[in-house]
């Protein structure tokens, strides 16, 4: 075929787009994607949709659980600091955690990634990240887009969401209706500050005057930036665990934007709140460290952030002390935060004691 030659006709990389730069994406993150297979998904990138099979995954009678996000302004840090392999773990953490809380099992993801202007070896850092989160979650990396829009996003600056499908079968997705007053809840903790609140997290770090590359005041061994990138901690395999070797989780919330007081209500029945002993939440010293520096108040640090707990889980009482063993076993620190309680009115999420490091 003679392609037509004009002396003076523009071409999709004179506006920017550069076709074999994504085509050399591709290849470059074939392998990684590979990595990701499990029963139900063995099919190779490239096609127009990533196929997976329930019925060889094991699931009978099965309903489907989706989620989709992204990672806030995180995302910001990665880029200042150029450090892109761990935030892909933070885009499946997010996703696949709000799947594990409705009590599914996370199957297969897809992640759509946008920039300016595509540098091959920075999409093939955040996708080794998305398939090590994925690894983690026991879920197959299936597919995903990548958009380069010059224009829209700044020379290399990249955005990222994430999409993951997860299953249940029928009659076993949480909450349980029977979550009631007495039932004890439990803390898994967090690794940092996960990914939420990072627009504030970043205005704080402007207030203290320090540059990403200074040794973090809150963990000396590190750069302030590598501290603040330490990726969610992804609670999938343990809860999975426990859900089904101890069959009394009734409920469970995952602690993202919105912190204690937004999410915990979310997964409890009318009539019901909470009673959450602060004192026994195991502050991490980057919270200390941001409310400080930042003067933030109890209440914001507890709408904010995770303070040091990523999952709060409603256990009937009588074998909270199982559900404990179980999650310990899965190498979780699991710590009792509270009960629930009935609720007439007013904050369904009430505190006793105070945060302490």
């Amino acid at each position: 075929m003679n392609h037509d030659e004009r002396p003076n006709g523009l071409t999709y990389a004179d506006a920017g787009v550069d076709i074999d730069a994504g085509n050399a994406l591709v290849d470059a993150i074939k392998p990684l994607v590979r990595s990701t297979r499990r029963p139900g998904a063995d099919a190779e990138i490239g096609g127009f949709g990533g196929l997976f099979d329930l019925k060889a995954a094991g699931f009978k009678d099965p309903i489907l659980v989706a989620a989709n996000d992204g990672v806030g302004t995180k995302l910001k840090i990665a880029i200042e600091t150029g450090v892109h392999d761990t935030i892909g773990v933070d885009l499946v953490a997010m996703c696949v955690n709000d799947i594990v809380v409705q009590g599914a099992e996370p199957l297969f993801f897809l992640d759509y990634f946008a920039t300016g202007k595509l540098a091959p070896d920075v999409g093939a850092s955040v996708v080794k990240g998305i398939a090590e989160g994925c690894l983690l979650a026991g879920c197959a990396l299936i597919g995903g887009e990548t958009a380069e829009m010059p224009g829209v996003y700044r020379g290399g600056d990249y955005d990222l969401a994430g999409f993951a499908v997860g299953a249940a079968e029928r009659g076993t997705l949480l909450p349980r209706p029977d979550v009631g007053p007495g039932d004890v809840l439990l803390g898994l903790a967090s690794s940092g500050v996960h990914s939420n609140g990072y627009s504030l997290v970043r205005r704080i770090v402007e207030r203290s005057g320090l540059s990403y590359d200074a040794p973090a005041p809150f963990a000396p061994e590190k750069t302030l930036g590598a501290a603040l990138l330490e990726p969610t901690r992804i609670y999938v395999k343990p809860l999975l665990a426990a859900i089904r070797s101890t069959g009394a989780i009734k409920a469970l919330a995952h602690i993202t934007g919105g912190g204690f007081i937004d999410n915990i209500p979310r997964v409890l029945p009318e009539g019901t709140g909470v009673r959450l002993d602060l004192s026994a939440i195991p502050v991490l010293p980057v919270f200390e460290w941001l409310a400080a520096t930042g003067g933030v108040a109890e209440y914001e640090m507890l709408r904010t952030f995770n303070c040091g707990i990523g999952m709060v889980i409603a256990v009937e009482a009588a074998k909270a002390d199982a559900v404990t063993a179980a999650l310990a076993a899965a190498g979780e620190t699991v710590v009792r935060l509270g009960e629930v309680v009935a609720h007439d009115g007013g904050e369904r999420v009430n505190t006793v004691g105070s945060l302490a490091p």
